[in-house]
This record gives structure tokens, sequence and C-alpha cells, in this order.
């Protein structure tokens, strides 16, 4: 990382924005939006539902938060979920903006406000959650994410979870990156964490303890079902690699 922060932040009253992407996650949106609620920081949440076939949508609006709709009806579509919570946060002019997953079923305020401090107090541009998982959690991470960001980019390779859903940033951060047109499926989530990187901004990664998520039941027992994700997340390495002139490394990685 450059040892100078890029700094993009503003005098003004700290305003935190909480986006939770969601499809289908009528079991826990609602206990997710209780937990942010009791932060010190006091967000404003917002659901970015990518056209859920529950009531996903109607729990969070009981609950407080504001709910906005993907334009784009596809799956895997957590990119274009992202990106459309990312522009309805900014339209509120806050500091920061976090993304928090929202199947989580242990999330507690302290979370986020420990994503928070690694900004305002600690000075980082952007800061990602890592955590101590289930041995057979976070395949694609282990045997997709790391190995290829340790040929194409190795200044981030030493990062624990690279496709941690958990991520703050300073507001300009994220307008930043978004006008550079982030992928709208898996892969955005480390696409996030390259573009950070190449643009120089300071990235911490802050300890959140053990996650427990519902979508680890999908998988555990046959990581095929991993084989989507695991393929968009490899080519959204691997058009990083073209873009920024990193793709001989092939070469120097080979046996």
């Amino acid at each position: 990382m450059s040892s100078t922060a890029k700094s993009t932040e503003t005098e003004k009253p700290l305003k935190v924005a909480v986006v939770f992407p969601a499809k289908n996650e009528a079991g826990t949106i609602k206990s997710c939006i209780e937990a942010v609620k009791q932060s010190k920081y006091k967000p404003i949440i917002i659901v970015a539902d990518g056209h859920s076939m529950d009531n996903t949508r109607d729990i969070a609006s009981e609950n407080g938060a504001e709910v906005v709709i993907t334009n784009k009806r596809i799956h895997p579509g957590k990119g274009a979920a992202m990106k459309t919570g990312l522009r309805a946060a900014l339209a509120k002019n806050p500091s920061v903006i976090v993304f928090l997953d929202a199947d989580i079923k242990n999330l507690t305020a302290e979370w986020l406000d420990r994503l928070v401090s690694s900004i305002t107090s600690e000075r980082y541009d952007m800061a990602r959650g890592m955590y101590l998982r289930h041995p057979r959690d976070a395949g694609v991470t282990k045997i997709v994410a790391k190995p290829l960001l340790g040929v194409f980019f190795p200044e981030v390779a030493h990062f624990d979870q690279p496709l941690s859903g958990e991520v703050a940033a300073k507001a300009g951060v994220w307008k930043e990156l978004l006008e550079d047109a982030p992928p709208d499926g898996w892969g955005v989530d480390v696409w996030f964490l390259i573009e950070a990187a190449m643009h120089g901004y300071r990235i911490q990664e802050v300890f959140l303890g053990t996650k427990n998520h519902t979508s680890l039941a999908d998988y555990v027992e046959d990581l095929a079902r991993l084989s989507k994700m695991g393929e968009q997340v490899a080519l959204a390495i691997i058009r990083e690699a073209i873009k920024y002139e990193r793709i001989d490394n092939v070469k120097e990685s080979m046996p």
C-alpha cells in the first residue's frame, strides 16, 4: 500500500450510511437492521434489493430501512446491488459508507463501529472485515482469489479476506471507484479491493470475530455449488491483470 493516504474526506459532521445488498434474505434482514441501529454512529440504513421473491423488501421497510431495487434483474447480481446501493447512499451525502452482508446471523453493532473507527480514528481510506470462519467456508477465497492475487496483485495478496462483504470506505473513495464501472456479479468484492489498492488508497483489515452466515449451508457439503462464483471472481482478477498489464506475471510464476 502507499505510505501516504489519498484523502478525500472533508471537514463535516460524521454521517454514516450502511448498505445491505440483499436477495431473499427475509430470515435475517430484520436482525441485521436491528443490529446496526445500535451503533453509536446511528447510520442511515439502505437495503439494495436484487428482486427478492420473498418479503425481504417489506421487512426491511417495516424496520426502518430505505429500500432500493436494482435496475438490472440479473443473477448473480451482487455487484449490481452494490452499485445501486452506493448511488442511493451517495445521494445522502455521508462521510463513510459501509457494506454489510444481509445473511449474517451474528451481526453486531460492534462490527460497524470497528470498521468506521478504522477510517475516522486510524485514518485509513478503506476498512475490510476479516473473521474466523468454518473450515469449509470461504472456498472461493482459498482456492481461487488468493492464489490469483498472489500471481497478479501480490501487493494485496496478504489480505486474509479479499472477498469480504463487510467493507467501509470514505464516501469519496466509493464515488471514485464507482466511476470505473465495477462488475455486476460476484467479482465485485475483489474488484473493489484491487482498484482501491491501485488508486493508492490505504486499506486495513479489521478483525470482527466469528462470522456465521446462512449461505454457508448452501455449499458446505458441495463446493461445486460455488463454481459460478469462482468463475466470476477469477475473471474479475484476470481482467484487472490485463488492465494493469500484469498478465505476463504468469510467466514469472511458472515452475
